[in-house]
């Protein structure tokens, strides 16, 4: 292979920089304009590239590679037959038919991808695309890039604790393009200056604090919730799906003093009386000081969730604090929870669930309109002014074998910015609940303070 001098030439001649002046989508005029595509037109050139960039990076990291939509696809295709990993193919936006996927390929949650750009300026694209990769229960650290045009674009990333290799810069191809004779002295102090007063800044983007949620908070259950979570420093909600009295009850006592929920599945409970089993939880729930979140998931017409909620042998209108709701029903069907604050469900952390992005739109519709409605339950983020409830946390970076997925508290916190943990057997199945429910008390507090912080 030529040195990567004469390499950069010959793809020069395929007119992948132009200069003179050019209006950028930002409105910025730049003295120069990039365009890597031409280089998907030459074989040749193409299979060079991909070994160059194979070159930089430690290939023992990836199990699998992904483009950025659309220039970097050959680049990151080329480096997939060169190097025998695996290639995924992210979309630039879902399909609205069919599976509705946004990435298509053959991967697995926890695998490591290494993402492929053409050119990088301000980072933003890539920012999005590694939010829309890590929904996956992929993992990205590191970024190749064929240029980087020095405007911030790799600085940002790098300080958000991405690896980033790039096998160009704009200064060092307008060395070479000066030392050849294709670039002026002139031409290239009037590249150096706008590079100088175009270094783009951006706003970090920070979460709302619990202060803040609470000073605007609407809903008596949201206000609970915000203040329970700031007495107690816990954003844990502790999933009991145990199937006894007994169970139930002894879970209470020992996880109460550290979550600032209790999740039940109370049709599990097979002894269920209202008096042995309600009655003495309610009792737990005000000597820890903890709500009652009743995972029902209703999914009915309106009238017959109301029956659902107010009857049986369950009366849940009487003991919970908020429920869980689904959506499907529409607007109306969630009148009849007006006593407690409804979670909905957005998005379900099963893999293959069916909550695909186009649902999850207009649940979020539904959901962020309706008076009772304090937050959902989600694998991704939600609007500030709604809490976000983000089920499957486990420390263990595993899933059960059934389809369950799981997320760290640091990942849920970080990515989503979730507002309270749901943990089931990650406590209820470990030895000792009450020092598990310490541990992710702890781990999911450090991981909301370290959210609030500017990267």
């Amino acid at each position: 292979m030529e040195s990567k001098k004469e390499f950069f030439l010959e793809c020069y001649k395929l007119g992948i920089i132009k200069f003179g002046r050019f209006t950028l989508k930002s409105g910025i005029e730049s003295p120069f304009y990039v365009d890597l595509r031409p280089l998907a037109s030459d074989p040749k050139i193409l299979k060079n590239l991909a070994n160059y960039l194979l070159e930089m990076l430690p290939l023992d990291n990836f199990d699998l590679i992904c483009g950025v939509p659309y220039a970097a696809l050959p680049m990151a295709t080329a480096m997939s037959l060169e190097s025998y990993i695996p290639l995924i193919i992210k979309r630039k936006e879902a399909k609205n038919y069919g599976t509705k996927k946004l990435i298509e390929g053959i991967y697995q949650k926890g695998q490591n991808c290494l993402l492929v750009e053409d050119v990088i300026t301000s980072g933003k694209s890539l920012i999005e695309t590694i939010a829309e990769v890590e929904q996956e229960d992929l993992k990205v650290a590191d970024i190749v890039v064929v240029l980087d045009r020095e405007q911030g674009g790799k600085e940002l990333l790098e300080s958000k604790g991405y690896r980033v290799h790039t096998l160009f810069n704009i200064s060092e191809v307008c060395s070479i393009l000066q030392e050849n004779g294709e670039l002026s002295d002139d031409e290239v102090k009037r590249i150096q200056d706008f590079l100088q007063g175009n270094h783009i800044q951006f706003e970090e983007v920070t979460r709302a604090s619990y202060e803040q949620k609470l000073n605007t908070a609407q809903h008596s259950v949201s206000k609970k919730l915000l203040e329970t979570a700031l007495s107690k420093q816990s954003n844990l909600i502790a999933s009991a799906d145990v199937t006894t009295t007994q169970e139930l009850l002894d879970l209470a006592e020992k996880v109460g003093p550290h979550v600032i929920a209790l999740k039940t599945h109370i049709d599990i409970i097979s002894d269920f009386e209202y008096e042995k089993t309600i009655t003495p939880l309610k009792a737990l729930a005000a000597k820890h000081n903890f709500l009652l979140m009743e995972d029902r998931k209703f999914a009915d017409i309106g009238n017959t969730q109301e029956l659902q909620f107010t009857s049986g042998v369950f009366k849940i209108t009487d003991w919970a604090d908020f429920v869980t709701s689904q959506v499907i029903g529409g607007f109306e069907s969630l009148d009849c929870f007006r006593n407690v604050g409804v979670v909905a469900i957005i998005g379900m952390s099963s893999k293959g669930a069916l909550t695909t992005s186009a649902y999850r739109e207009e649940a979020l519709k539904v959901a962020a309109s309706h008076p009772n409605v304090i937050g959902g339950v989600s694998q991704n983020p939600l609007p500030e002014e709604m809490l976000l409830f983000t089920p499957g946390v486990n420390l263990a970076d595993s899933g059960d074998g059934k389809g369950q997925q799981y997320n760290t508290p640091e990942h849920v916190f970080k990515t989503l910015h979730t507002d309270f943990i749901i943990v089931g057997r990650g406590i209820y199945k470990s030895e000792n609940p009450a020092e598990a429910a310490v541990t992710y008390k702890n781990e999911g507090w450090n991981a909301y303070l370290n959210s609030l912080k500017k990267n």
